[in-house]
């Protein structure tokens, strides 16, 4: 199992304030295997080296480099620390404080020193969280299931879920029928079946009321058409996890759900390339980081997807966000679509961070606007 400790929105909004630095950002690709821990502490050391290269060479004062280095090396040092690790271990590292983030995600290994925080791989890591809900039902047992990135699946209690289908049709066994010669809704699966979902449905909202989390089910067919086409919740996902969920064990099912998740996030994606289109004929989207850094210094962008490995150095200034290019990256500049993911995240817009192929236009970002800039 990973062991992870995604940071929440206000943490992230909390690095990117941070400003006066010096500010060290390292993230170390790592791995879950206690066994391969050691490799990893010689990377994160070698890191280390590299960020006090560049506060030296930068003329950072001794009294605030080595504290820097002494919490690094006590997290290198920390052999409980490395026996649960994730894919990536990102470290945010002022003279006062540090900061660690296990996460699920397999990021480039980097260093970055500023008087900010380099937060972009960070926010890969909460742009798609594989959390969801699976709603396991059958003929023979409902339950629904939290799945997330951090913890192991667990079942949600749910007042008033029916324990099955007969259950939900007040009958000893579903293929009971109350009455001699009745017809209608009593005569007919596909009413019945309805009846099963809308009842499961009417339990479920109370619960999922105000999520956002895609609501996965699990089900053989027909059922699994028909409650979807019952369900009330809004983040029904389209796609389902085939067949008889009744007996399968919780961790097979958040195994599938994540597999699902993946397609909706790909789904996802692409609606925002197909906004994008649709928005830049408008005048109000952009893959220029000039013209998207003044959108986020006056809080214009809406949505703002970047390249999550890419680094572009230089400064961006406060007043009107003019963007300057650097050549080497150095302590006294920093990323710039960094910057500008900062600037869009402090006014409230939607920050996604993918691989360059999934971005439209295939460069650096791309900005969806509020309003033309």
């Amino acid at each position: 199992m990973l062991h992870i400790d995604l940071p929440a929105r206000p943490e992230i909004l909390q690095l990117a304030e941070q400003r006066g630095g010096p500010c060290v950002s390292i993230y170390v690709s790592t791995t879950p295997l206690t066994e391969g821990a050691q490799i990893d502490r010689i990377e994160l050391k070698n890191l280390l080296k590299e960020a006090v290269r560049q506060l030296e060479e930068a003329g950072t004062p001794k009294r605030q480099v080595w504290p820097i280095e002494h919490a690094v090396e006590d997290i290198i040092a920390d052999d409980a620390f490395w026996a649960v690790q994730a894919r990536t271990l990102a470290l945010f590292v002022t003279p006062d404080r540090i900061v660690a983030h296990r996460l699920p995600n397999r990021l480039e290994s980097m260093v970055e020193v500023s008087d900010r925080f380099h937060i972009k791989p960070l926010l890969r890591a909460v742009t798609f969280p594989h959390a969801a809900y699976v709603l396991a039902i059958g003929m023979g047992a409902v339950r629904l299931i939290e799945v997330s990135a951090d913890l192991p699946p667990h079942v949600v209690h749910v007042p008033g879920l029916p324990k099955d289908m007969a259950d939900a049709l007040g009958r000893r066994t579903h293929g009971e029928r109350t009455g001699a010669g009745t017809s209608g809704e009593s005569a007919s699966e596909g009413a019945l079946l309805q009846r099963y979902a809308r009842t499961v449905d009417q339990a479920l909202r109370p619960v999922l009321s105000g999520e956002h989390a895609p609501l996965i089910v699990a089900a053989a067919e027909p059922l699994a058409s028909v409650y979807r086409a019952a369900s009330s919740y809004p983040h029904t996902a389209t796609q389902v996890i085939s067949g008889s969920a009744d007996h399968t064990p919780d961790h097979v099912l958040a195994a599938e759900a994540r597999k699902v998740l993946d397609a909706v996030y790909a789904a996802e994606l692409a609606d925002l390339g197909t906004l994008f289109v649709t928005r830049e004929a408008q005048g109000r989207a952009t893959t220029d980081i000039a013209h998207a850094a003044r959108a986020a210094t006056f809080g214009a962008v809406d949505t703002l997807i970047v390249d999550m490995d890419e680094v572009v150095v230089g400064t961006v200034a406060d007043a009107d966000g003019a963007v300057t290019f650097a050549e080497t990256a150095s302590a006294g500049n920093y990323g710039v679509v960094d910057e500008i993911a900062s600037r869009a995240l402090k006014s409230g817009a939607r920050i996604l961070a993918a691989r360059r192929a999934d971005i439209p236009g295939n460069g650096s970002l791309a900005a969806i606007l509020r309003y033309a800039i």
